[in-house]
């Protein structure tokens, strides 16, 4: 599924997305803040894609995203910073 996830990005702002036959789209947003931080500030998962673990699939992305750009990431979004206590093991690209 995280192959199926699409990233639309500006100078500014970025958007991961993920579109269900039904046309509705799950979709998680972004504030780039400085060259190496990113701040998380919403997720969004219409019915079409509930209990698939798909909020779970964005996030996802955006930390591999994240480690790969060698960036730091600040989850101000409730659901992206309950995701990054379930998961320790993102606890490298969370900005202290």
């Amino acid at each position: 599924m995280t192959d199926e996830i699409k990233l639309d990005e500006t100078a500014s702002k970025g958007r991961y997305w993920l579109r269900a036959q039904d046309g509705s789209e799950a979709e998680m947003t972004y504030t780039k803040s400085g060259e190496s931080t990113i701040i998380i500030d919403h997720t969004l998962v219409p019915d079409a894609f509930r209990g698939q673990g798909v909020g779970v699939k964005l996030v996802e992305r955006g930390v591999a995203d994240a480690r790969a750009a060698r960036k730091k990431i600040i989850p101000l979004c409730p659901f992206a910073a309950a995701q990054f206590r379930r998961h320790p093991e993102w606890s490298d690209v969370l900005k202290s």
